[in-house]
Order: structure tokens, then C-alpha cells, then sequence
């Protein structure tokens, strides 16, 4: 069932979740006390910051038994007066920044994962953790960068978070990361790095960046390899009090901070934050005055695709709460998404609003609750944008599918469009969700791109391990004339699943735009096609709103290979200079 989720008691709260001291063996600054990193988080407005030292929690140790210490000598009335000035210092800025525990631990390649833990965890536990990672007990608490890769980075995540722990990969898009920037190999490893279903969140540096080459864009769940949403934060990685004058990219505490929307300043929020698929939640702290960053304009501006729709209003008769729904389901059996409702999908309109949310919302609620099988727990909230109210609905990517409406429609989400599923479809949902949860630590087998099916019923035969195809759109196969009908083979390009026996007259909408195009130009190639690169081949580009789409082709050495509705991120190797697009 649905849940609504108010915000009245949330507020936005200033992080920086990883701060070295000089426990880390390459602090360059090493006279600087606690209390210094403490004074100079409150100058900068945090309200929570994490003591990530490298392979060590002994910066947060010291720390903790140097308050011990002075708690003591009050205990014992021995207290010398700048001792007392300290302890008040101290609770002072304890009362007002809270201060999590954590590591920065060396994985496989030298990437590093943060650890968070709650304030409540017993440090002797963290200790354990390190020297299940095979941390040497000789160096436990020396606080080195250069102990070497310990474990491998799926192991340390899934060990961090079976430890109760916050898992961060830390500078994902440095050398240092694990979107394994720089390296010319290792496709498969990037998307597991990336997408373990242990991994809370990516710390990037470029989070204040706009436009699609950003790591945020990148892993925002549109891309065919990358079908999880990531939360997308920043961090300082602080290795002195302020920013290095004579190297402004060596950054001080709180040079990149992030904003958080939450409950009150606590572990549990902050992990209930990351578990959640409310990605609206985090945004780059800015402390020059700018305009709000506003979500839903930036959503409009992206326009519907594959995990985010809008409706303009939710009433019963016209069918448009029924579309909603029809979405939801979709979602659910797709990748997850959001929808937006009082909003028109075109971003220079102006909001329409939902009158009475409240009750929109409640019955909203309902309706999800009642007519959705079986039940998704999906979040929906109330916001305002140029003085209309808005709805958004969460809607999880589902664990239990096929999800149906009234029990027997089932809808899948195709780009930016919402359709029934067809038999094939239907299959491979079942598959999905018959398979048994893997071990943690692993990549689901679901998130991992599938083989690409041979064509073995047709004439063409793609050598899979050099298939360059592109990665979004569908391929039209060879049709097969039965009984006086003709019948097409289509394939998903995000997933390589077949869907066979495909008729114009069934065909979804880009199906049925494929069919067509494929009918049109199959036989007249040499005027169909507009440009050749190699074998390669460009039959048309087109605008699908903001977007720019491509249809193209494939000469091989068994015969031609049609795409049509390929989008900007399904272009990719060898396609990109025919492409000649910013966009793609």
C-alpha cells in the first residue's frame, strides 16, 4: 500500500561526512586539535560531520577519550581551569554538531569507501570490522593511506553495511573511485562498483556542475547499464582545518558540504535518507546567495523518460487517474520513478496545481492501495511550485513482480511511454521476481545488463562479444509471414529481451513507429540512408521534445541490423561520431 509522507518537521541541515584529522597519517596539519576541527565545523555552519580517517578509527578515539579524560577530573573535583574551559568547549559544540564515527578504507585498484556508523556503535566493533578487512592489527591505528588494498570493494561494502554502517564510495569519479574514471577496462566491474544494492550512496566532486556529463546525470537511473538511482553527495575529504591558499583544490572542512533534508540531525535519519528512493532530498550546499534550487523545474526541464512522468490532473472521468495508476504499476515493474501531478510535461507552461491535495493524496493512497497487486509501498507528498500545489508520488522499483492493476494489467515502462506488457514481457517479469535474493554483497543479477540473445531464428547472427548495438530504442528483427499475417521479432535495447510475434496492429507505440520506419526503408537503403561511417548508418534524426532521437543501421557480414527511438544515452562507442550530437 501507498504511504503519504509529510515534512513538516523536516529541515535542511549541513553535512560534511568526511573530514581526515590527524590520525590519518597524511594530515598537513598536524599541531591541529579536536577541538580545532570542532570550532572551525561550527564557523562553517555544519550541523553533522564524520571522522573518516584512513583504515583507522583512532582520530574519533582520541577524541572520545580525551572528553573521557577531562570528564573524569570533574568526576574527581580536579579539574585545572583551562581543563574546565575545554570540557565546556567541547559540550558546547557537541550540543550543536553531531559527530559520527567512520573509515576510509583502501579496496581493490586503491578506490576508497567510506564507513559511517552511529555515535552509539562501540569503537572495539569498527576495530573488528577493519581486521575483517584485513587491516593489519600492526597498523590499526596508524591511519595510512598506503596499507594497500585490503579486500575487494563488494566485500568491504557488503561487510560495512552487515556492521550496521552508512556505505559511501568515496571521490566516485577521482582516480581514487569507483566509477573507475581514467580506466580503459572493466565495463562490468563499473556497473557492480556502482550499483550493489549494499552501496547507499556516491560521494562526487562535481555535484555542484549542471547538465548531462555530470556524475549525478550519469547514475540518475536512465542509462541502460545503470538501472539504480544513486544518491549523489559531497564531501570535503578535508585534510586540513581551511582551504590551501597556494592549491585551491585541497580543500579545507566544509569547501564541499551537502545539504540534507531530514527529521532531526541523527544516524537514523541520515541512513533512512540514503535507504529511501526520494531524491530531492540532497542538494550541494551553497553559501553564496543563489537561486532555491528547485527539483521539479529541473525535472521538467528533463522531460517524461523512463523513470519519471507528469499528469496534469487525477480526476476519474477522461481516465486520468487511471493513467496515474497505470503508471505506478509501470514504474514498479520497470526501474521505479516519480510522477508529478498538476504539472503539464511541457516546462514553459505554468502549474496547473491539484485543488484540495490533501484529499488528492488520501485518495490517491487508496486507489494504489486497492487497485495495485500486489501491494508497493510508494511515497506521496505535497509540494509547491509558483503558488500551485503539486503531488509526487515515490514509486520503488518493485521486489515482488509482476505488480497488475485490478489484478490482471500489467504495464511496463518503455522510455517515456507507459504499455501493457505482451507475453514476453510478462515472462521475464516473472523470472525477475521468482529469482532468489542474492547474497549480500552481490550484484543482484537483475541490475547486471543481461546476455544479448543470439538471433538464431533469423538470418542475422551478432557476434555477441563484439555487439556494439546501442543501448536504448528497439531493434526490428526479420518479420515471418504466418497464415497471411506478419509477425515481427522486436528487441529491447536496454535489456537485449526479445519480445516475438509482434503484429502493426498490436504494436505498442514505438513498435508500431518502428514497424513502419523498418517497412519503409528495409528495401530502399540507399535512399534511406542519410550517412555512413564504416558500417554504421544514420536513417534519420529527430527531436521527441527536448530530445534529439536517432534511427540507424548496422551493416554486417549476415545482413543489416535496423534501430529505431534510440535516445542520446543509448550512443556509445563507434555510434557517437556518427551521432555528431552534444546531446548524445
Amino acid at each position: 500500500m501507498g504511504k503519504k509522507h509529510g515534512r513538516a518537521n523536516y529541515q535542511w541541515y549541513v553535512l560534511d561526512t568526511h573530514i581526515h584529522t590527524p590520525a590519518s597519517s597524511d594530515y598537513q596539519q598536524p599541531d591541529v586539535t579536536y577541538l580545532d576541527i570542532l570550532q572551525r565545523a561550527e564557523a562553517r555552519g555544519l550541523d553533522m560531520i564524520a571522522f573518516t580517517d584512513h583504515n583507522t578509527v583512532a582520530g574519533y578515539r582520541r577524541m572520545q577519550d580525551e572528553i573521557h579524560q577531562l570528564n573524569l577530573l570533574e568526576g574527581l573535583n580536579r579539574l585545572l581551569p583551562d581543563e574546565r574551559a575545554k570540557l565546556n568547549e567541547y559540550r558546547r559544540l557537541l550540543s550543536r554538531i553531531l559527530v559520527l564515527p567512520g573509515v576510509e578504507v583502501t579496496a581493490t585498484f586503491g578506490f576508497h569507501i567510506i564507513g559511517l556508523f552511529s555515535p552509539t556503535k562501540p569503537l572495539r566493533e569498527i576495530d573488528h570490522l577493519l581486521l575483517s578487512l584485513n587491516i593489519p592489527a600492526d597498523q590499526l591505528d596508524d591511519g595510512s593511506a598506503t596499507v594497500g588494498a585490503t579486500s575487494d570493494v563488494l566485500t568491504v561494502y557488503r561487510l560495512i553495511r552487515q556492521a550496521g554502517g552508512i556505505v559511501i564510495a568515496a571521490h566516485a569519479n577521482s582516480s581514487n573511485g569507483v566509477a573507475m574514471r581514467g580506466f580503459n577496462f572493466g565495463g562490468q566491474t563499473k556497473i557492480a562498483y556502482t550499483q550493489d544494492s549494499n552501496l547507499h550512496a556516491l560521494e562526487v566532486t562535481d555535484l555542484e556542475q549542471t547538465g548531462r556529463r555530470t556524475t549525478a546525470a550519469f547514475f540518475d537511473g536512465t542509462k541502460p547499464e545503470y538501472p539504480r538511482r544513486m544518491h549523489c553527495i559531497q564531501g570535503s575529504d578535508a585534510h586540513r582545518l581551511t582551504t590551501d591558499s597556494s592549491r585551491k583544490k585541497n580543500p579545507g572542512i566544509g569547501d564541499r558540504a551537502t545539504d540534507a533534508l531530514l527529521p532531526e540531525v541523527t544516524f537514523e535519519a541520515l541512513m533512512e535518507l540514503f535507504e529511501s528512493n526520494d531524491f530531492a532530498r540532497t542538494r550541494p550546499h551553497r553559501r553564496k546567495e543563489e537561486p532555491v534550487y528547485d527539483f521539479i523545474q529541473v525535472a521538467l526541464e528533463e522531460g517524461p523518460n523512463i523513470i519519471q512522468d507528469f499528469h496534469e490532473s487525477m480526476t476519474v472521468r477522461g481516465g486520468k487517474l487511471y493513467a496515474i495508476i497505470a503508471d505506478v504499476c509501470a514504474f514498479a515493474n520497470t526501474n521505479g520513478g516519480t510522477l508529478y501531478i498538476g504539472l503539464s510535461n511541457d516546462p514553459k507552461k505554468p502549474p496547473i496545481g491539484v485543488p484540495e491535495p490533501e484529499q488528492a493524496t488520501t485518495q490517491l493512497d487508496k486507489e494504489i492501495s486497492n487497485r495495485i497487486s500486489p501491494s508497493i509501498q510508494c511515497t506521496i507528498d505535497i509540494h509547491e511550485m509558483k503558488g500551485k500545489k503539486i503531488l509526487r508520488v515515490l514509486v520503488p522499483r518493485g521486489e515482488d513482480p509482476p505488480y497488475a492493476v485490478d489484478d490482471n494489467k500489467i504495464y511496463v515502462r518503455d522510455e517515456a511511454e507507459t504499455g501493457l506488457a505482451v507475453r514476453d514481457e510478462i515472462v521475464g517479469l516473472v523470472l525477475r521476481g521468482a529469482k532468489r535474493a542474492p547474497e549480500a554483497g552481490t550484484v543482484p543479477a537483475e541490475i547486471l545488463p543481461e546476455e544479448k540473445p543470439s538471433l538464431e531464428e533469423v538470418a542475422i547472427e551478432p557476434d555477441l562479444e563484439t555487439d556494439i548495438s546501442p543501448h536504448t530504442g528497439v531493434e526490428v528483427l526479420p518479420p515471418e509471414d504466418r497464415g497471411g499475417a506478419r509477425y515481427y521479432t522486436m528487441r529491447d535495447l536496454r535489456n537485449g529481451n526479445k519480445v516475438k510475434n509482434v503484429t502493426r496492429a498490436s504494436a505498442r507505440r514505438l513498435w508500431h513507429y518502428a514497424i513502419d520506419r523498418y517497412m519503409e526503408i528495409s528495401g530502399n537503403l540507399d535512399q534511406a540512408v542519410s550517412q555512413w561511417q564504416g558500417d554504421l548508418g544514420m536513417t534519420r534524426r529527430y527531436k521527441q521534445g527536448k530530445k534529439t532521437m536517432y534511427d540507424l543501421v548496422q551493416r554486417t557480414p549476415s545482413g543489416y541490423r535496423f534501430y529505431f527511438g534510440v535516445t542520446p544515452d543509448g550512443i556509445h562507442g563507434p555510434w557517437k561520431s556518427l551521432a555528431g550530437d552534444e546531446e548524445a
